[in-house]
């Protein structure tokens, strides 16, 4: 896996990066999540990006190695996706269990402070850490998603979360993945085959299935969700500077939420990506800079 991503970025010093697992806790046990680390290991600047709901670190790797020259990015497989562990009791996966699993992974990282860039669910785990008291979080991106999350997009995500068949060849994982993320926007032949070939794993049985735990739905579809879910005393509670990206056409973040985000709590600095859904993907320059602009502001 690694030599994959050495050989698309030039296997540089700085773009090289390293392999780790942190041993966290659950209920029932212990588990490993596994995360990607690039830029200088001694470097004390840490920026931390934790991606979407069914997706895993590897979204981040343009990202990672833009910043790497100035950070060292971790870019964790929030348990349940990537190469980390399944969680035995489906019920668990939440953010309880995955703020408690990140304040993990800082403390290995040594630091102090961090930043943050969070897509949705990742998000999410950033404003629950950002809101406690004496919380390590010193710079928040938060990517296309806010305090008040739409029924209607929980409902979107509920029909395809864990429920992804089994792919006869590449071909049709790619199809299926180009289809269920066309909201990401236009992304380019090469970036759909990245994160087509990050998103899978061969079966003994032939053909590919995700690198995800399908129990994950299972919260999904516990009750059916009728009501938007208003997270906005957790964001009041954010002092860090902050900003949040929106997709234009986002039915997660809505415009409304997404202007009184400005107004409220952090009265975070707001931008909105043009012909993109749920979620930008921080994947070319021009989605990059503002992102990297913001985090390196003296």
């Amino acid at each position: 896996m690694l030599a994959g991503i050495r050989a698309l970025f030039g296997g540089r010093p700085s773009a090289s990066p390293r392999e780790g697992w942190v041993r966290c806790a659950n209920p029932q046990r212990l588990h490993r999540m596994h995360y990607i680390e690039w830029g200088d290991p001694h470097n004390d600047r840490v920026l931390i990006c934790v991606h979407g709901l069914t997706r895993n670190g590897r979204d981040f790797d343009t990202l990672a190695h833009t910043l790497s020259s100035h950070y060292r990015v971790i870019c964790p497989d929030v348990v349940g996706r990537g190469r980390s562990d399944w969680l035995p009791n489906k019920a668990n996966y939440g953010l309880p269990q995955y703020v408690s699993d990140m304040m993990v992974l800082i403390a290995r990282s040594g630091a102090e402070q961090v930043h943050w860039v969070g897509t949705s669910m990742g998000g999410l785990i950033g404003m629950a850490i950002a809101a406690q008291p004496d919380q390590p979080i010193a710079r928040l991106v938060l990517n296309d998603v806010g305090p008040l999350v739409t029924g209607a997009s929980l409902r979107r995500i509920g029909e395809y979360v864990g429920r992804a068949p089994v792919f006869p060849d590449y071909a049709a994982a790619e199809a299926y993945i180009r289809a269920v993320s066309a909201p990401f926007g236009p992304l380019s032949d090469d970036q759909w085959r990245h994160l087509t070939l990050t998103s899978l794993r061969s079966r003994a049985e032939g053909g590919f299935e995700m690198i995800y735990d399908p129990g994950i739905g299972e919260v999904f579809r516990a009750a059916p969700v009728l009501n938007d879910v208003d997270l906005w005393p957790l964001y009041d509670g954010i002092r860090c500077p902050t900003l949040v990206l929106r997709g234009a056409e986002s039915d997660l973040l809505t415009a409304a939420t997404h202007q009184e985000m400005g107004r409220r709590g952090p009265q975070a600095r707001i931008l909105e990506i043009p012909g993109v859904g749920h979620a930008p993907m921080l994947m070319d320059p021009a989605q990059i800079a503002p992102v990297r602009d913001f985090l390196l502001e003296q």
